[in-house]
């Protein structure tokens, strides 16, 4: 059996590891119970798809959306791995080749959803395939108190020790209590191998801003972005239907999607994301996990994401191949106060609502973060880094003033009045505005009447906001909403602690400037290629990713290989897709036609390849013999192929390979070649 490095390079195309796959692939294919928890976009795929072809029998991979599997199918199938679904949504010819592929003992992956381990044929079935190892996509699904939680992923344990096999679980969003959960739940309690290979995304730009005309803001962050694939995540159905609206009038390709939909009409658009580039999906969370598109360039927030985990995985949907991406994130105090209540009014233990507003609390500290986004974010996850240069706070860092007076006028206030109002009448009173609701409720009398006057309306709804953020107040379901003070304000009201706030000004959301993927020089180049990558997909009626993601074709402009040999050296270019797409893609790159033998083809990239060349010469110049007045002679391409590969050292073991007449013309000669070469 190959090694997973030869592996690597001649069917998936990479030429190196990203970091930990090796040791978390060698953990795996040595039949090693193992957990990993890997960024989103970090490889986490082909650390159970390669030590599937380093293992005899069958791996069943179990995930979560059949979206996400037929993607997955899809890529393998390209690079030559022979790969099936078991899905409700397969054709009867789909799952006909599959069991077709399964008699033949040809099948390496099989991807089912958990839901089928519901059936009773289910167990049996896995039992007559010679399952040799269980790998199961998006772990984290196990929870029961997560956001993602599959009731069926609790059956996945049961099956381990049925099959009697080694289990490898992969997740991006795990904590230390979703990874307790996992581990119980699919490893009996017993600790697996466990592998944390960070969280950082350093390619993703991450942006957050208040909320100002938010429609306007996000119009104006995809403008920008025109004909780029994004996705807009919204908190509501309603809302993902009219932005999509809004998006097509101002001519973009965008549609909405959300769990309301009928399921044809969802299918449809996970389709038209995968093989349609530059389309926007304005969608709710129920556009999720399916989402392997790997050049997603940009993901927009339209409203907060439910917690810190939730924005994470969801902006870790951009730049999967790698390549710049960008996301921005609006947010403001009616979001806060829906999360909260969402929070209070849920049927989980209080001891989970505790820990939801902890996880609540440190995505609203990362959105009035006053320095680097990223070192904020890791810190949560327990990493540490330094500024990273790629946020907008290190872009532009923040106004910030001391905060402290205002916050203790705000806290004042709320107490004054019995915490029996919302932001908008506290705002009133501190701005001395004496308004009706102000009058009748006698609030134009109170000591705090008008002492905010040195900070106009907006300023207040910043601090608010901030103060929600920082949890030092929260809305009151029992009061409708109405902010009451928590413990953690009480030493800042009695001058015990001080805080620092952002200033918020009207230009803090980040300019929509858009980070070029190549150079200007390179950029007519990489349209040329995507446009030959358009049209091959289209043809074989695949997503464009499938045939070369975006990083591979900007590497292609970059570098502008001049040959296949070269060609082969580019990332992501395996020897299947070599063989498929490496002579067209070259045309538009050299735009000379390039006519290259198959078997010739074949040996692209690796020294045999080299070697063939100059066995072709030498044999030219003999085709004649020496002196030229001999019949023609020539060896097959791939005779030659096999001298090139085999090397024969010596003039017995090139006649046993050519036979004695080719043997009597070439033999010395191609000897000659071989000696060089080595």
């Amino acid at each position: 059996m190959p090694s997973a490095a030869t592996l690597l390079r001649d069917v998936f195309g990479f030429d190196a590891f990203r970091p930990g796959q090796e040791e978390i692939i060698h953990t795996v294919a040595t039949g090693c119970n193992t957990l990993a928890i890997m960024p989103t976009g970090g490889g986490k795929s082909l650390c159970f798809q390669l030590p599937a072809l380093m293992r005899d029998g069958v791996t069943v991979v179990i995930s979560p959306l059949i979206a996400l599997m037929r993607d997955q199918v899809r890529a393998l199938k390209a690079a030559g791995v022979e790969a099936g679904a078991l899905t409700s949504g397969n054709t009867e010819e789909e799952t006909a080749e599959v069991w077709q592929a399964i008699e033949a003992g040809r099948l390496r992956l099989l991807y089912i959803a958990p839901e089928r381990l519901a059936a009773g044929s289910s167990l049996g079935m896995l039992h007559r395939i010679g399952v040799s190892l269980i790998a199961v996509d998006e772990a984290h699904c196990v929870s029961q108190w997560g956001h993602d939680f599959r009731p069926d992923y609790l059956r996945i344990g049961e099956l381990r020790r049925a099959l009697s096999v080694p289990l490898a679980a992969f997740t991006a969003t795990a904590d230390p209590e979703t990874q307790a959960e996992i581990v119980d739940k699919l490893f009996d309690g017993q600790p697996p191998q466990i592998f944390l290979q960070g969280f950082d995304r350093p390619n993703i730009h991450m942006a957050f801003a208040a909320k100002d005309n938010p429609r306007r803001q996000i119009m104006t962050f995809a403008a920008a972005r025109k004909g780029q694939s994004g996705i807009i995540y919204c908190g509501t159905r309603a809302k993902t239907e009219t932005l999509a609206q809004a998006l097509v009038t101002e001519g973009h390709n965008a549609c909405a999607y959300h769990g309301g939909m009928e399921p044809d009409r969802r299918r449809q658009v996970e389709h038209r994301f995968s093989s349609e580039d530059g389309l926007i999906v304005v969608a709710t969370v129920a556009f999720g996990m399916g989402v392997d598109k790997p050049d997603i360039r940009w993901v927009a927030h339209a409203d907060l994401p439910k917690s810190i985990e939730g924005y994470y995985q969801e902006i870790g949907r951009a730049g999967r191949d790698g390549a710049p991406a960008e996301t921005l994130t609006l947010f403001g105090p009616d979001d806060i106060r829906l999360r909260r209540s969402q929070i209070d009014e849920g049927l989980a233990p209080p001891e989970r609502r505790m820990a939801d507003h902890g996880r609540l609390n440190a995505l609203l500290g990362l959105a009035d973060a006053l320095t680097c986004r990223r070192a904020t974010l890791l810190t949560y996850f327990g990493e540490t880094a330094g500024h990273c240069g790629n946020c907008d706070l290190c872009d532009t860092p923040p106004e910030t003033f001391d905060g402290t007076e205002a916050v203790r006028k705000a806290l004042s206030a709320i107490l004054r009045t019995g915490e029996s109002f919302g932001a908008g009448h506290l705002i009133d009173i501190l701005t001395g505005n004496a308004t009706d609701k102000v009058r009748q409720r006698g609030h134009d009398a109170l000591p705090t009447f008008g002492v905010g006057r040195d900070m106009d309306k907006r300023g207040w709804q910043g601090v608010f906001r901030q103060m929600m953020g920082r949890d030092l107040v929260r809305p009151d379901r029992e009061r409708h909403g109405a902010l009451v003070m928590t413990q953690s304000a009480r030493p800042i009201l009695r001058g015990e602690d001080s805080i620092t706030l952002r200033r918020d000004t009207v230009d803090r959301t980040p300019r929509p400037a858009v980070r070029a993927l190549v150079s200007e020089e390179d950029a007519p180049l990489l349209s040329a290629l995507k446009a030959k990558r358009r049209a091959l997909a289209e043809a074989a009626g695949v997503p464009a990713y499938i045939v070369f993601n975006d990083r591979t074709l900007i590497e292609m402009a970059e570098t502008r290989p001049e040959t296949l040999d070269a060609m082969a050296g580019i990332s992501g270019v395996g020897g299947k897709k070599l063989e498929r797409y490496g002579t067209e893609f070259l045309e538009v790159i050299t735009g000379a036609t390039e006519q290259v033998h198959p078997t010739r083809r074949k040996l692209a990239g690796s020294g045999a390849g080299d070697v063939y060349d100059r066995l072709m010469a030498a044999q030219s110049d003999l085709a004649r013999g020496e002196d030229g007045i001999d019949r023609p002679m020539r060896c097959s391409a791939s005779l030659l192929a096999k001298v090139a590969s085999q090397r024969p050292r010596t003039e017995q073991d090139m006649e046993r390979l050519l036979g004695e007449k080719y043997a009597d013309r070439f033999g010395a000669a191609f000897l000659d070649v071989l000696r060089a070469a080595s």
